[in-house]
């Protein structure tokens, strides 16, 4: 891990050979007037002030040195004392329109804010904060609507000693960016209701755990399917009467299909009661006939599936053994079964892939590679990223990029989530619970929580080519209600997630939940 120790004009040394990345193709801005000195080359290390761009607040703060991210040079923050400044450079002329500026940052964190921001340019101003990354630049867009031909661009942080940013190879182009999905798994809402939940907004006032998150900003719902759950909750008649309360709150609506009659995951992909002594040729009609079974309900009743997961991370396939990916010839005949059925309750319905790997590069494109060449039908690829489990942001924004690119396809975010606290509110210890568990710049605190869920959705905001979809937060409404565990087999299971819902121990909103009104 890398801790700046400087030097006023050595704040952080060039990027070792291992970790240089590849610099993009300059683009070309449409604009009327266009970005002076966007990669900072212009001066040199210990330039003060960067040629064609101004400053204000703590001045020294500010300048450039070497270590870029495409060039030689960068412009960095950082002073020993506590610091406000702003780089920043305004173009006049532009035609008006949609734009997007994108950025190159690095950031050890700790600021109070540290941000990319257009402002002046006739609306409301747009930010994109920078996430904690100390090694892999990760790119960020801010888009825009001018208004008025001007528009500045705009490098800020409010920082305490020793914090630091990074940023570099600045574009300002024709363009626009935003989240279709801003969702949330809310798979365990009717059992809490059920066994006495309560929800409440952020102000105390009690009310529906939905219309709350929906009021927030939240338009999207994933529920997820097991085929003969031992509690009753989670299978057919229950998705079907929580689609109804999902469709009149106005949302979208994700099923994810599980294909057993418990959690499957990268660990635990266990066939049905039902299906357990059947051929993989049963298996396949099996797929097909739930699936559609599901699906055609939903639709009968008016509330068709927007979008369908054919199974729930299945890095390591589904429907055990048969349908592993040791034999992904299997597995591929079982995933076109579900695809199918989808396709033939609706042909608009987005069929999904959904793998836990986040931030596995190698790994997303052997599973990838090897289902395509084995005739796998999908629209979009959704990924888990637990930044405790699946990597850095980096590795995660590397994976999503290369697998929007690679397979020509949209990218989601599936599941993430992050704690607001570390102790446990029942019996069952919480499966995030140290500090030493967590991602470095990132606290468990409602503020850690926030900027959690804010910079993953900037992450996928950022996807070339429009691809990011946007994220699902897992899972919002799960708070510890005694019978509400874990284990639909075990009444007295615990949960030990409910210091990562978006509703706190007192059952009011968290912050966190704000985020859902993400442009």
């Amino acid at each position: 891990m890398f801790h700046p120790r400087r030097t006023l004009r050595a704040l952080l040394l060039p990027l070792a050979a291992g970790l240089a990345l590849a610099a993009l193709p300059a683009q070309t801005a449409q604009a009327a007037s266009t970005l002076t000195n966007a990669g900072f080359e212009a001066d040199g290390t210990g330039a003060a002030v960067p040629s064609g761009w101004s400053e204000s607040g703590t001045t020294s703060a500010s300048y450039v040195e070497a270590g870029g991210h495409g060039g030689s040079y960068r412009l960095s923050h950082y002073s020993a004392s506590a610091y406000k400044v702003e780089t920043y450079q305004t173009l006049t002329g532009l035609t008006n329109g949609n734009y997007r500026l994108t950025a190159w940052v690095r950031s050890g964190g700790g600021q109070n804010s540290a941000y990319l921001a257009l402002r002046n340019c006739g609306g409301t101003e747009q930010r994109t904060d920078l996430p904690v990354s100390t090694s892999g630049w990760i790119h960020l867009v801010v888009p825009v609507a001018v208004t008025t031909g001007q528009c500045t661009i705009s490098v800020s942080s409010d920082a305490n000693a020793g914090n630091w940013i990074n940023v570099d190879d600045l574009t300002f182009a024709s363009g626009t960016t935003g989240l279709s999905v801003k969702g949330s798994d809310i798979s365990s809402l009717a059992k809490s209701e059920a066994y006495g939940g309560v929800y409440r907004t952020a102000s105390g006032t009690a009310g529906d755990a939905l219309a709350i998150l929906r009021s927030a900003g939240m338009n999207y719902a994933r529920l997820k399917v097991w085929v003969d759950p031992a509690d009753g909750y989670n299978n057919k008649a229950r998705v079907l009467a929580m689609a109804k309360r999902i469709k009149a709150q106005g949302m979208k609506l994700l099923v994810d299909f599980h294909y057993s009659d418990t959690w499957a995951d990268p660990g635990t992909q266990t066939k049905p009661a039902a299906w357990a002594g059947h051929s993989y040729s049963q298996l396949k009609t099996d797929v097909y006939n739930h699936t559609y079974d599901v699906l055609n309900a939903l639709k009968a009743q008016g509330t068709t599936a927007d979008m369908v997961q054919i199974g729930n991370e299945i890095n390591g396939g589904m429907l055990w053994s048969e349908g592993s990916t040791d034999n992904f010839a299997q597995l591929a005949g079982l995933l076109n079964s579900g695809y199918d059925a989808a396709k033939a309750v609706s042909s608009s319905t987005v069929v999904a892939l959904h793998l836990a790997k986040g931030g596995d590069l190698t790994g997303t494109r052997w599973w990838f590679d090897t289902a395509l060449a084995d005739g796998v039908k999908f629209d979009a690829i959704g990924l888990s990223y637990y930044g405790y489990w699946h990597g850095s942001l980096y590795d995660f924004q590397t994976t999503l990029d290369d697998a929007a690119s690679r397979y020509g396809k949209p990218v989601f975010v599936a599941e993430t989530a992050y704690p607001f606290r570390l102790d446990s509110d029942d019996a069952l210890v919480n499966q995030i619970d140290t500090t030493a568990e967590l991602v470095q710049g990132y606290p468990a605190t409602t503020t850690g929580q926030s900027n959690w869920l804010r910079d993953v959705m900037n992450i996928v905001e950022a996807v070339p080519n429009g691809r990011g979809l946007g994220v699902f937060y897992w899972e919002a409404t799960w708070t510890a209600v005694t019978g509400n565990g874990w284990d639909p087999a075990d009444p007295s299971s615990g949960n030990g997630w409910e210091n990562q819902a978006l509703f706190g121990f007192d059952d009011k909103a968290l912050p966190a939940m704000s985020l859902f009104s993400h442009r």
